[in-house]
C-alpha cells in the first residue's frame, strides 16, 4: 500500500531548487510526453545544450524570463513506494511568506544549499522556519557538487555547519547528504561521484522517512463542519430520528462509545456511531473524513469542537500565538481581523505586538507592528471563544489564520503559545522566542 507524502523544498537563489524537482519529476517518469517536449523546445531557444528540467515547475511567465521562481509551484509525482506531494517554494527574503506557507503541512523540507556557498543568511532563515513550524524531518541537500568536483572536505564543512545550526534551533531529525541535482547524482539514484558517501540517496531518503501521525500522542479532536439531518426525514421512519455531526478528523482516534465532550457548551455524551458513505465504522482516526452520532441530542453547530473527555481543550476568548505576517499592509496595535481556527471563524481585535523575530541572529526584538514576512507575537481578543491547542502540541488545532473582514484576504498564519509552549521550548533552540524574553 502506498503512502501520501508532503515535501516542500527551499533554499537560497539560484541554489537550484527547480532543477532538483525537475529531476526528481523527470527520473520517476512523472512528466508526461508533451510537458517534456515543450521544456525540450524551451531549452533550445535559449541556447542551452542540455534540456533545462527547472522550467518543468518554472511554469509562471516572469519566472522563465527572470530564472527564479516567485510563487509555490505544486507538483505531484510518485515512486513504486510512496505518493508525493512537493512545494517548490521561493528563494528570495521578500517570498518568506510562500516557504511558510509551503512548509506548514510539510513531512519534511528539502532545503538546498549551494556546496559553493555554504550556509547564507536565507539558509538560516528557512531552517527557523521550519524549527518554527515544527516540521517533522529536514533535508539538507548539499547541491552542485559537481562543480567542486564532488570533495569530501567542501561536504563535510557544509554538513558541520548546519548540523550546528539545527542543533541551535532545536530541530530534531536533520539529515545531510550531497547531491547534483544537474547531472541526476544522489538525487533518485545512489552517488556514483562521491565514493565517501555511503548514504541513501534523496529520493530513497524520502521513501524511508515515516509520515507525520497525528493518531499517536495526540487526542482526539473534532471540529463540527456540518450538522446533518436528511431532507426527508419525515417521509423516511428508519431516517426520522438521525442526527449526525460531519467533519474531519483533525487529530487522535475514535471509537464508538468514547466518552466525549462538545465545546464550547462543555456537554459531556459518548459516541453512538461513525459513518461514512461506505457504512459504519467502530472507530475513526485523523484526516478521515466521517459523521459522529452523539448518544444524547446536544445543538451543536459548525465551528463546535467534539473532543476526548479527557484533556479537552479550554475554550478562550484571549489568544496569545506567532504570525507570519503575509500581508504588504502592517499589522498594528487594535487593528480588526477575523480569526480562523479549525471551522469557526470570529472577529477580533489585535490588543498587543510584543515584537517580532530577528532572524538574523534568531533572538525577539521589540517592535509594534509587523511588516511583510516578518514573524512576531501577537495577542487578539475574541469576540467569541475558540478551542485551541498549543501548537507544540497539536499543529493541525494549535493553528490560526488572521483575514480581512472586509477584502476576505489571508493576512497571517498563526501558531498558538501556552504554559506547554514555554516549559518544552524553554532550553532548546528557539526557546527564547517562544518564551519571550526580550
Amino acid at each position: 500500500m502506498t503512502t501520501l507524502f508532503r515535501l516542500a523544498t527551499a533554499g537560497s537563489v539560484d541554489d537550484g531548487k527547480s532543477t532538483l524537482v525537475g529531476r526528481l519529476l523527470y527520473d520517476t517518469k512523472s512528466v508526461l510526453a508533451d510537458q517534456l517536449d515543450a521544456v525540450e523546445r524551451v531549452s533550445k531557444e535559449k541556447g542551452l545544450g542540455i534540456v533545462d528540467l527547472a522550467l518543468l515547475t518554472d511554469g509562471l511567465r516572469a519566472e522563465r524570463e527572470q530564472g527564479i521562481t516567485i510563487d509555490v509551484a505544486y507538483r505531484y509525482f510518485a515512486s513504486p513506494n510512496r505518493n508525493f506531494i512537493l512545494a517548490d517554494c521561493p528563494g528570495h527574503v521578500q517570498y518568506t511568506r510562500n516557504t511558510v506557507t509551503g512548509a506548514s503541512t510539510a513531512d519534511a523540507m528539502v532545503l538546498l544549499v549551494d556546496a559553493r556557498k555554504g550556509v547564507l543568511e536565507q539558509t538560516r532563515r528557512h531552517l527557523a522556519v521550519a524549527a518554527l513550524l515544527r516540521v517533522p524531518h529536514v533535508i539538507v541537500a548539499v547541491n552542485k557538487m559537481d562543480l567542486v568536483d564532488y570533495d569530501q572536505a567542501t561536504y563535510e564543512t557544509v554538513s558541520a555547519a548546519v548540523t550546528a545550526l539545527a542543533d541551535e534551533l532545536g530541530i530534531e531529525h536533520a539529515v545531510v547528504i550531497p547531491v547534483s541535482a544537474l547531472e541526476g547524482d544522489g538525487v533518485v539514484t545512489r552517488t556514483v561521484h562521491a565514493p565517501w558517501y555511503d548514504g541513501p540517496s534523496l529520493l530513497e531518503l524520502l521513501e524511508e522517512l515515516p509520515v507525520a501521525d497525528e493518531t499517536t500522542g495526540e487526542r482526539f479532536r473534532f471540529p463540527v463542519q456540518l450538522a446533518i439531518r436528511p431532507q426527508d426525514a419525515a417521509r423516511d421512519p428508519q431516517h426520522r430520528e438521525y442526527r449526525g455531526y460531519a467533519g474531519q478528523v483533525a487529530s487522535g482516534i475514535v471509537r464508538v462509545g468514547d466518552p466525549v465532550v462538545v465545546l464550547p457548551q462543555g456537554r459531556h455524551t459518548t459516541i453512538a456511531g461513525i459513518d461514512t458513505a461506505d457504512g459504519e465504522l467502530d472507530s475513526a482516526f485523523a484526516s478521515q473524513s466521517v459523521t459522529l452520532r452523539l448518544a444524547d441530542e446536544i445543538d451543536i453547530t459548525r465551528g463546535d469542537l467534539i473532543a476526548a473527555a479527557e484533556g479537552a481543550p479550554e475554550p478562550t476568548q484571549s489568544l496569545d500565538g506567532m504570525v507570519a505576517w503575509l500581508h504588504e499592509r502592517p499589522l498594528r496595535v487594535g487593528q480588526r481581523v477575523l480569526v480562523k481556527h479549525t471551522t469557526r471563524t470570529v472577529p477580533a481585535i489585535v490588543s498587543d505586538i510584543s515584537g517580532r523575530l530577528d532572524l538574523d541572529n534568531l533572538a525577539p526584538e521589540a517592535a509594534d507592528t509587523l511588516q511583510l514576512n516578518d514573524i512576531g507575537r501577537v495577542v487578539l481578543r475574541l469576540a467569541s471563544p475558540i478551542m485551541p491547542d498549543e501548537y507544540l502540541v497539536s499543529r493541525r488545532t494549535g493553528s490560526f489564520l488572521l483575514i480581512d473582514p472586509q477584502s476576505q484576504n489571508t493576512l497571517a498564519a498563526g501558531m498558538i503559545r501556552g504554559d506547554k509552549a514555554f516549559s518544552a521550548q524553554a532550553t532548546i533552540g528557539l526557546g527564547q522566542f517562544w518564551a519571550w524574553e526580550i
